[in-house]
C-alpha cells in the first residue's frame, strides 16, 4: 500500500487537499482510504457525507474514517486499570468510570497513528491518504513512535526483560520491588505497535505532500517544513499552491495580492515539483468542487531520502576522513546544533530534533568536523584507534 501525507501551514486547505486527491485516485481505480484526526468532520463536509468512527463509503471506491478519539482513550483507560489493580489496591485508589473520562489533548493524535497502522495493515485498500494536523503538530506526531520506542528501550531494557526468571532473585537483593510481569508484557506491546506506526512512516513508498498559500507567510512555513521533513528522513514529493488568484484583474487590492502570490510561486518552481490550485471563488464542497482542483496525481515515484557515508580526503590533507551526508533543504547554519552522544548523534534543526543512531561505520570514529552546504549537512569522522577491537 502506498500512504500520502498532506500537511501544511493552519488554514491553507489541507483537508480540502487531502479529500481532493483521494477522490482522484478513487476516480482512476484506486482502493483509496482518507483518513483524519480532525475533532470536527471537516472532511466529512468536504466530501459530502458524515464521518465517524466507523469507516464510511463517500463514493466509488473511495472510503472516508474518521476515528474515534474518546472511545479507544476510555479502552485504553479501562484496560490500564484492570491490569494495575493490586497497585491501584495499595495507593488506596478510585478506579475511574469509563462514562466519566473525557480523552486527554493529544489523544486524536495517537487514535491517528492506531488508525494509520489498522489501515496499512489492511488489504482492502490500495492506497492511504492522511490528513495530518499543521505541519509542526504533524511532525512531532510522525516522530512520536521513533521517541517512544526509544523511551521504553532506556526505562525497560530488552535485556532486562529476558531475566523474568531472576526477578524475585534481584528484588530480594536489590531490597527493593522489581517491575511486574505486565509491565514488560506492556511495553513489550507497545513496542511492537509503535514499530508497526514506524515502518509505514519510514516506508520508502511513503510520501508527504505540503500544502501552502503563496506569500512570506507560506514561505517561511513551507521552507521549515521542508526541512524538519527531512530531518526525519521524508521526502517532500509535491507543494501544492492552493487558492492561486488569477493574475488578470482590475482590481487594485486584488493585484497586489496576486503579484505577491507570483514571486513566491516563481521561487517554489524552483525548488519543489510545484502544482497551482485556483481559487473557486468559494470553500469547496461535494465530489463536483473536488474534481475540479487539479491536484497531483498518486503514480509518481517517490524519492527516497537517502544519508549515505562516504570516503574522503581530509581538508588538511592528513588521514582519509568519512563523511556522513544528511540533507537539510533550506537549513539555516545558525539553527543547526550537534551533540554526539555514545553511538547516537542529536542533530537540532531550530525546534526541531532527532536522535539518529550513529552508522556501524562511524561508532569507532570521533567527529572531525561538519559543514552545511548546499542545502547538506556533511558530517567527518576520523577513525580513532582506541576504539578499535585490539588483537591479541
Amino acid at each position: 500500500m502506498r500512504t500520502i501525507l498532506i500537511t501544511g501551514q493552519g488554514g491553507t486547505g489541507r483537508t480540502t487537499v487531502a479529500a481532493a486527491t483521494a477522490l482522484k485516485a478513487a476516480g482512476e481505480g484506486t482502493r483509496t482510504l482518507v483518513l483524519t484526526a480532525d475533532r470536527t468532520d471537516t472532511l466529512g463536509a468536504v466530501l459530502g457525507v458524515r464521518t465517524g468512527p466507523d469507516p464510511v463509503e463517500a463514493g466509488p471506491r473511495l472510503t472516508a474514517w474518521r476515528p474515534d478519539a474518546a472511545a479507544r482513550f476510555r479502552e485504553d483507560l479501562t484496560a490500564f486499570q484492570e491490569r494495575a489493580t493490586t497497585a491501584l489496591d495499595l495507593l488506596g485508589a478510585t478506579r475511574l468510570d469509563a462514562e466519566e473520562v473525557t480523552p486527554l489533548p493529544g489523544a486524536e493524535e495517537l487514535a491517528l497513528l492506531r488508525a494509520l497502522r489498522d489501515a496499512a495493515m489492511s488489504e482492502t485498500y490500495d492506497l492511504l491518504v492522511v490528513d495530518l494536523p499543521p505541519a509542526p503538530q504533524a511532525l512531532g506526531l510522525l516522530a512520536l513512535p521513533e521517541e517512544l520506542r526509544r523511551y521504553l528501550r532506556r526505562l525497560l531494557p530488552p535485556e532486562r526483560q529476558a531475566a523474568r526468571a531472576l526477578r524475585p532473585v534481584l528484588g530480594r537483593l536489590a531490597g527493593v520491588p522489581m517491575p511486574a510481569e505486565w509491565l514488560y508484557e506492556t511495553a513489550a506491546r507497545w513496542d511492537l505497535e509503535l514499530a508497526a506506526v514506524e515502518a509505514v512512516v519510514a516506508d520508502r513508498a511513503t510520501i508527504v505532500r505540503l500544502v501552502a498559500e503563496p506569500g512570506p507567510a507560506g514561505a517561511d512555513a513551507v521552507r521549515t517544513a521542508a526541512t524538519a521533513f527531512a530531518l526525519r528522513g521524508l521526502s517532500v514529493d509535491a507543494l501544492v499552491a492552493n487558492r492561486v488568484l488569477p493574475g488578470a484583474t482590475n482590481d487594485t487590492w486584488l493585484a497586489a495580492l496576486a503579484a505577491q502570490q507570483r514571486k513566491a510561486l516563481e521561487e517554489w518552481r524552483e525548488t519543489y515539483d510545484l502544482h497551482e490550485v485556483p481559487h473557486l471563488g468559494h470553500d469547496p464542497r461535494g465530489t463536483h468542487d473536488l474534481a475540479a482542483l487539479p491536484v497531483p496525481g498518486v503514480n509518481t515515484a517517490p524519492t527516497p531520502v537517502e544519508w549515505p557515508v562516504t570516503d574522503q580526503p581530509a581538508e588538511d590533507g592528513g588521514e582519509r576522513v568519512l563523511v556522513w551526508h544528511i540533507p537539510l533543504p533550506g537549513a539555516i547554519r545558525e539553527e543547526l546544533d550537534l551533540i554526539r552522544r555514545g553511538d547516537e548523534l542529536v542533530v537540532t534543526v531550530g525546534q526541531f530534533r532527532r536522535i539518529v543512531p550513529l552508522p556501524s561505520a562511524l561508532r569507532r570514529c570521533t567527529v572531525a568536523g561538519a559543514a552545511l552546504r548546499e542545502g547538506e549537512l556533511r558530517i567527518r569522522f576520523a577513525p580513532d584507534p582506541d576504539l578499535w577491537p585490539r588483537s591479541r
